[in-house]
């Protein structure tokens, strides 16, 4: 194809565990990268100016309201060129995408955003495995095969929580506890500080762009701990109306995927803007 050594050693690496999302569809659990982190991939491997993206066919297949909420759901057609030492290579991708929403417009733009992004994914899967192709071979994805290697960090106990817990862990070097500064972003710590919360609140809707905007704590971030919520790190922006709907919605991780937004990679980059000083 024309591809550099580099390129093709990138496309035959499996895709990282910790890229995998997971969510519940019709009783069964779905493994799925998300959109950026395959633009991000894409712009990696071919480099920003060796490869495009082209929405060929966009359909709204359903409208339906009902007491006000909005249900549209788009299917699209996406085509990714990539240019490697004078050869094109091109591929398609089919795609789908559904949301709900307070007004037709919202609807509309979430679920078409949704489709095209879903397309973009299975265009670029085409490619190779860091694009999530190892996510469909042998049935099984690449995060069910890691269940049977050891884990890089253990996980607590389900029903003991990291802050409760701290007189029992391990000592380190000096006599005391470990330090959970040196922990990677992610990990089971529960920071809070106020003043961010403030600051997210003071951005507009994620979905909407209205103000003012509650601080939403994602609760999948981190594991489940009684009575206590995830750390404040792990907060995005969402008017009451929406608040609502997803605090109603049973499954938040599908929530979002409908709604064609990932809130983590938005929650890092909030918590990075009040905090540059001490990264």
């Amino acid at each position: 194809m024309g591809l550099s050594r580099r390129q093709v050693f990138a496309l035959k690496r499996d895709v990282k565990t910790e890229h995998i999302r997971t969510r519940l569809q019709n009783g069964r659990e779905l493994s799925y990268i998300e959109g950026s982190h395959a633009i991000a991939e894409a712009n990696r491997i071919f480099g920003f100016d060796g490869w495009d993206r082209e929405t060929v066919e966009s359909k709204c297949v359903l409208t339906r309201e009902n007491r006000g909420t909005f249900l549209v759901a788009y299917i699209s057609k996406v085509r990714i060129t990539v240019r490697a030492a004078g050869i094109t290579a091109v591929r398609e991708g089919h795609g789908c995408g559904e949301a709900r929403g307070g007004s037709p417009g919202e609807a509309h733009d979430l679920a078409l955003k949704t489709s095209e992004t879903d397309a973009t994914k299975r265009a670029l899967a085409t490619f190779g495995k860091p694009f999530g192709l190892s996510l469909y071979l042998n049935g099984k994805s690449a995060r069910e095969a890691s269940r049977n290697e050891p884990a890089a960090e253990p996980a607590p106990p389900p029903s003991a929580d990291v802050e409760q817990a701290r007189p029992q862990e391990p000592a380190g070097a000096n006599g005391q506890g470990i330090d959970k500064s040196a922990l990677k972003f992610g990990a089971a710590r529960r920071n809070r500080d106020k003043a961010h919360l403030k600051f997210v609140a003071a951005q507009p809707c994620l979905l909407c762009q209205r103000e003012p905007s509650d601080p939403h704590h994602l609760r999948f971030a981190q594991p489940r701990a009684l009575g206590m919520k995830v750390s404040d790190e792990f907060t995005v922006p969402l008017c009451r109306e929406h608040h609502r709907q997803l605090h109603h919605s049973g499954n938040e991780n599908a929530w979002w995927h409908d709604m064609g937004i990932e809130p983590l990679e938005i929650a890092k980059t909030l918590w990075q803007t009040t905090h540059e000083k001490q990264i």
